[in-house]
């Protein structure tokens, strides 16, 4: 297939829904057209062998399905693809049909950066496309077979995907920030373009994630409120990619966040937008203690290990009184940034300014151009 390169543009959420009713006008404006044809025959004879696949589970059969969803891609492909290149081309393309090529070779120039990426992104793309079609057709019981077969993919390609991204933040030799954003928005996506349809499968757990986020898309959000939304998302995954991404690149994830907070606390030119930012990483560092360091089984330290079970008592005694855990969580974080002192002096400073005013230290005596702390034992 040939590849040409176009300027990357980006699209808003309705997307495919709108590229599906570009191609309509587009390629068969009759209903009756060579491209609907070709398209809806290969789309027939997947769904026939994914369901001949399910039932028996044969080599043969698993190869029938695999070579008859190849061809049912390469129609979308070349007929949809192709048609919309034509119109960019001869200069006849609308904006948003314009738009939609970009995307589509945005993910192609992924194959040579990566190959995996660019494997799972292309089906998906291609797939969502075609489903905005299939899913309005007449035939229910054949709509029904085409959503079960779309979720079972969608499912090993988000999979796929998030498990690449695992790879690139947990890989010592090759770090890849972007991989974060990428972990984040893939989550959302699978979560608003397909917990929508195994809800209409009848999969409560499903419902129960899918209700969750939307409680934090509502409003105007802000800074605090998207990284509120990320924890979410992060949460989300540990029902439903637990595999997929694994422990060490969530915990990567929480860390991330973690920076960022700390990093807009420091930035915060308020003494009440400081107040605000503090909340979240109070809110984000026990998310973290519940859903990744309790459930920890593998330290790359034994004494990290004990040092964590030593918080855990102490956390067990505050968890239902809100400052004093909240000083614990301050002190915890002082002691890891301690680490890296010089680097995150700022952060250490608020940190020791924040415990003060809660009654946790005093100052003893001011040296030079910084304050000599001391714990109180009281509020230890």
């Amino acid at each position: 297939m040939e590849q040409r390169s176009l300027k990357v543009i980006e699209t808003d959420k309705t997307f495919f829904a709108k590229i599906s009713n570009t191609i309509s006008r587009i390629l068969i404006p009759t209903r009756v057209g060579l491209n609907s044809m070709m398209i809806s025959m290969k789309r027939s004879s997947l769904i026939k062998a994914y369901n001949n696949y399910l039932e028996n589970n044969t080599e043969e059969s698993s190869k029938k399905y695999e070579d008859s969803y190849a061809l049912y891609l390469e129609a979308i492909d070349k007929y949809i693809m192709d048609s919309l290149y034509k119109k960019v081309k001869n200069n006849t393309a609308t904006s948003f049909e314009k738009d939609a090529i970009s995307k589509y070779y945005f993910i192609v120039r992924l194959k040579d950066k990566n190959y995996l990426e660019y494997k799972y992104k292309k089906q998906e793309y291609l797939l969502r496309i075609d489903y905005e079609t299939a899913s309005v057709l007449k035939n229910e019981k054949f709509v029904n077979k085409y959503k079960k077969f779309y979720i079972a993919k969608m499912d090993t390609l988000y999979k796929g995907l998030l498990k690449n991204y695992s790879i690139e933040i947990t890989d010592n030799v090759h770090k890849n920030e972007e991989a974060y954003d990428k972990i984040f928005k893939t989550l959302e996506t699978y979560i608003l373009e397909i917990l929508p349809i195994k809800i209409e499968q009848g999969d409560e757990i499903a419902k129960e994630e899918y209700e969750k986020y939307l409680h934090t898309t509502i409003g105007k959000l802000d800074e605090r409120d998207k990284i509120m939304q990320k924890v979410v998302l992060l949460g989300v995954s540990r029902k439903i990619f637990i595999h997929s991404l694994p422990l060490l690149a969530t915990e990567k994830c929480y860390i991330k966040l973690l920076k960022q907070i700390r990093e807009l606390i420091v930035s915060s030119k308020t003494e009440n937008k400081r107040e605000k930012f503090y909340e979240t990483l109070f809110e984000v560092i026990e998310d973290y203690n519940s859903k990744i360091l309790e459930t920890k089984v593998y330290w790359d330290k034994p004494n990290e290990r004990q040092e964590y079970k030593n918080f855990l008592q102490k956390y067990e005694k505050v968890k239902n009184k809100t400052d004093k855990k909240q000083i614990l969580f301050l002190k915890q974080d002082i002691k890891k940034l301690n680490v890296n002192r010089k680097k995150y002096s700022e952060i250490i400073k608020l940190h020791k300014q924040k415990l003060q005013k809660m009654g946790a230290i005093k100052t003893i005596g001011t040296i030079k151009t910084y304050n000599k702390m001391v714990y109180n034992k009281r509020s230890a």
